[in-house]
Order: structure tokens, then sequence, then C-alpha cells
């Protein structure tokens, strides 16, 4: 049996298969962290301490490694301040449905309720942003806690948080430890009936639509499969991207105010629409179920109808929905229909999305032509992550997915500050895989300081910075709510310098006809990578769909920035883009 509490905690991580942990040492903290040194590191099967500096970005980490890998991952953090850290990663990974757990050390137990230093309540702090989370204050006790927390993390999947004060770390261990026992996630079958109801629906209706997102995963040929028999074209949601979009005939872009091509119109002008897989928040960009009749198939029930009304809800997965339904419907002989949209999405790409990457010599650059150089030159197995806003956008738009490429960012908690964490993790996880980071200067510079965590284990991750001054995204969205633009400016920054100072290879380009060679050396170089690309400031993201309501607040943004003495800015911003809206 192991000697303290500490040592068989850190026994049963490496039984569930965990090799390093992200985190901070201190105080609490310790007892924790020299059981992991005394195991030896990850080449002797013991686990890794992977020093961050700040615990947010540690969960961040362990988040990203979880998304991708599907195993267990673990961010620590020490008593108060540094366990308070985790919490936004740990919200992050959670709504994700991140298998990670969160060792939160408290201060001595004799201690807790009076109001000691440092003292929090982690027990309450850490309920929302995790299927479990329970305080050990007994030797007897801890060993069954870990256990459960680590099924919870698993099962879930999600986070589970052990609270652990220091000097219960160190007591010595009294119980046994109880046997890991996991298994296989089990397929959800639909109901029968609920197919069948489904099937008729398609029989019936003259055009389908399909509207894909993460739920689709594993499941790519057969949804192409049936598209093709029911003559439907494929939307996706931004999760459903990386699962879908790669070898598809049929895809028609995505919706949302991120969105691009025809997908918009595509589920909109359909008799019948299947969400397939996806529980898209934005229920304004879905179409009104009085016009367009929805089905919706999704492996969690909770998430059947709480978007918009649904007709034909099928609880089931979608590869075990598909297998059923595919043999009751009758293969749909028109085309007309997806002709159609697939005409319309390939006009769009050209003449909106595609004439923003035909820039190449224009200056400041337009971001929309830097990434389309990156995703040009990256690797067709690379994994991508994308900071919340405008990094966003452009992966969106512009990352072609593979088969191969991996595609994260903080797609339903919506933090900044991510990509650079998640792109440490992703490497952490796979270190003979590329791995770059969409990053924009406002969520660079939230954990900035992760520059130095990436070059003290030498990880080569490769950062592109999308440098344009600004919040982005921000911005847009004040301009089509009829504010003019505020509080979003910030001092032009030197990244790369900041770079080069924290050891990586750092390079800043103002001149779109030196990005291409400056790219290719960042993804060439052996080492950490940085490329500092200053991009337009007032290059905006257009949606696919511009409502009525948007014109009218954009207009009256410009009139205020006009009439408060910024008709040059008004002006300057509106040859940015002016270009790239449909029909002008």
């Amino acid at each position: 049996m192991p000697k303290t509490v500490a040592d068989q905690l850190v026994a049963q991580l490496i039984d569930a298969g965990v090799s390093h942990i992200y985190g901070i040492v201190g105080d609490s903290l310790n007892p924790i962290v020299d059981a992991i040194r005394r195991t030896g590191g990850s080449a002797k099967g013991g686990i890794d301490w992977i020093h961050v500096r700040n615990e947010e970005a540690a969960a961040f980490m362990a988040g990203a490694e979880a998304q991708l890998t599907g195993k267990l991952a673990v961010a620590a953090g020490s008593c108060g301040p540094g366990n308070l850290h985790l919490i936004n990663g740990l919200y992050d990974a959670h709504r994700s449905g991140a298998p990670v757990l969160a060792i939160a050390s408290h201060i001595p137990s004799a201690q807790i309720g009076s109001s000691y230093f440092q003292e929090t309540h982690p027990e309450r702090l850490f309920v929302e942003c995790s299927n479990y989370c329970e305080m050990i204050l007994t030797a007897e006790q801890a060993p069954r806690v870990v256990n459960s927390a680590i099924r919870h993390s698993i099962a879930g999947p999600g986070v589970s948080v052990i609270v652990l004060p220091g000097d219960v770390a160190e007591f010595a261990s009294k119980a046994e430890t109880p046997s890991l026992v996991l298994t296989e996630k089990p397929r959800v079958i639909p109901n029968g009936a609920d197919v069948a109801s489904l099937a008729k629906a398609i029989n019936d209706a003259k055009t389908v639509a399909i509207f894909a997102g993460f739920g689709v995963q594993g499941a790519h040929d057969e949804v192409i499969a049936f598209a093709e028999r029911i003559k439907a074209p494929i939307g996706h949601s931004l999760r459903g991207k990386e699962w879908i979009q790669y070898d598809n005939p049929y895809d028609i872009g995505m919706t949302g105010l991120l969105g691009y091509g025809a997908a918009h119109a595509g589920i909109h002008d359909a008799d019948l629409l299947i969400l397939l897989g996806t529980d898209f928040p934005y229920s304004q960009f879905l179409p009104d179920p009085s016009k367009v009749v929805i089905a919706q198939v999704d492996a969690n029930a909770e998430h059947l109808g709480r978007r918009v009304s649904v007709a034909h809800p099928v609880h089931g997965d979608v590869l075990a929905t598909l297998e059923l339904l595919a043999p009751l419907v009758t293969e749909k002989t028109s085309t007309r229909f997806l002709d159609s949209m697939l005409k319309k999405h390939a006009k769009l790409l050209d003449t909106v999305v595609g004439t923003y990457t035909d820039v190449a010599n224009t200056a400041p650059i337009h971001p929309e032509y830097a990434i389309s150089v990156i995703d040009e030159l990256t690797a067709d197995d690379a994994v991508f992550t994308a900071d919340t806003g405008m990094g966003n956008v452009w992966q969106a738009r512009y990352v072609t997915p593979t088969a191969k490429r991996r595609l994260i960012g903080s797609y339903l908690h919506g933090s900044m500050a991510n990509a650079l964490p998640q792109a440490i993790g992703a490497q952490v996880a796979y270190p003979d895989r590329q791995v770059v980071a969409i990053a924009g200067d406002g969520g660079l510079s939230m954990l900035l300081g992760e520059l130095i965590t990436a070059t003290a284990y030498d990880l080569p991750v490769k950062i592109f910075v999308f440098n344009n001054s600004t919040l982005g995204l921000v911005k847009l969205e004040m301009l089509v709510d009829g504010f003019p633009d505020f509080g979003v400016d910030v001092p032009e920054v030197d990244y790369a310098a900041i770079a080069t100072g924290a050891g990586f290879h750092a390079e800043r380009v103002e001149d779109p006809k030196k990005l291409r060679d400056a790219v290719g050396r960042a993804l060439a170089h052996p080492g950490p990578a940085l490329v500092d690309i200053v991009t337009d400031p007032r290059a905006l993201s257009l949606p696919p769909a511009i409502t009525g309501a948007q014109v009218k607040g954009f207009a009256l943004a410009m009139s205020k920035i006009v009439l408060h003495g910024g008709a040059a800015e008004a002006v300057k911003m509106a040859q940015s883009n002016i270009r790239h809206v449909p029909g002008l």
C-alpha cells in the first residue's frame, strides 16, 4: 500500500493512464508534487509535472489534451488563489465534455471555517463547472473519492474536482485502493417508432437539408451516403466542421455570425431540416418551425427541442440512427434543390469568402489572406487551436479540414486566451505532431506568460498572432448593434520581440509579400515559433446572411463615428470591407 494519501492519489492517476499533470507548485500542494517527483517521471512509468505560469492555462491545457485524446487529463492548483485560477479553464473543459480531473489543494483541515489565510470553499466554488466535486478529510475516505472522481470525469465526460487539504495529503494511507472499473461508451439505439416517423417525414418531403454538429463524429461516411440518398445539402456548426466538411461533395458551409456559404439558405429553404447531432444554440439562425418542418437526432435527450420546436425528435447516436433509418427511406431522384444550393455555395465562396483572400499584395495585411496562407502550408494532420473572436472566424472559414486534422477552440464557453494554452496541451499530448495556434493579440496578451512554458519544455508549437491592435469581433458586435466602437483598441505591441525574449523563433510581418516565407520558416523551425502578423484592424467579418437590422445598425454606428469627428476612420473601414459585401 502507498505510504501517504498523496502517494495513493498519484498511484491511482497512474493506473488511470495519466502521465503528466499541469499546474504550479506551492504550499498545500507540495505533498502531492513531491509524490509525483518520487514516481520518476513518465519515462519510468510515473508522472511528469508540467510547470505553467497560470493555473487557468493549466486547465485549458488539460482540457485540450482530453478533448483530443479522449483520455483523462489532470490540472492542479494550490489553496486559495492557486485553485481559483483553474475555474475559467475548467468551465471550458466541462462544457466541452473533456474528461479532466482537477486537484484543488486546501488549507490545513483544522483551520477550515476560521477565516484562515487564503481560505476559500473550493467544494462550493467548483460545483457548477464539474460533474463531481468532493473534499477529502480522512485517509480512509481518500481512495474512494479519487476513484469516484476519475470515473465521473471519464463517464460524463466532464470535469471532476478533488479538494484535498495539504495536511490530509500527508496522512498515512489506511484504505485499500478500489479497482478502477471502466467500460466502453455504449451506443444509444433510437426507438423504432421515432425512426419510422422520421423516415415517413423524409419520404413525404420534396426537399431535405441536413445541419450537422459535433455528434456526427465517427459517422462521416454514413452521413455523406445518407445525404446522397435523400439529395440533401449539408450545412454544419462550428463544432461539426472538423467531422463532416472534409471529402464532402454536399457541403454548403456554416451558418451563424461566424458562418459562410449557403448553409443559411439551405436550412431555411428546405421543406424538412434534420438537425443531426447538433445543439446549435443560436436559434435566431434556425428556421421558423411553422415554415420548415424540423427533425432532430441526438444521443443526449436533453438537447432535443431545446433550441427550436422539433416535429420529429429521435433520441439516439447519429450512426446508430442512420443504420436504422436508411433502409426505411426511399431514394430521391430530383437533385434540383441540392444543385441550386451547391451552386449558390460556390458563388458565395468565389464572390465573398474567396475575394477576401485575393489580396496578396495589399497592405495592411488582410487577415483572410494570412489564414489562407497558413492553411495551405500547414500539415494535413495538424492540430489547430483558435482564440475566441476573429480567430474563430478565420478558423471556421479558411482552415480546411482533412480526415486527420483536428480543430479546437473555446466553442461553448467562449473564453478569450484559449489558443496558446490549448496548443501547449495539444503539443504535450502529441509531441511529434504539428500544432498551430491562431491567436488574436487580445487573447494572447491575457496569458502571454505561457510562452515561457513552451520554451521551458522546448515544445514546437507554432503561434500565428493576428495583430490588429483591437478586439475585432467586439468591434463588429458594437457596429451591427448601432454603437460606435469604443474601448476596443489597444497600443501597438511587437509580440515578435516579446517572443524572441522568451526564447522563440519569432518574426514580425507587415508586408504581405513577406508573409508566405515567414510562415514557412516558422513551420519548419524545430522548436517553438511565433509569427506576429500585423493585420488590417478595419477588416471585419461579414456573416453569410446580413439582416436589415444589421445594416441599419452598421449605418447608424458609422453615422455616429462621422458625427464625432471620425469621418476618415469611417471611410477607411468602408475601403477595407466594401468590396466584399455581396452584390457590390
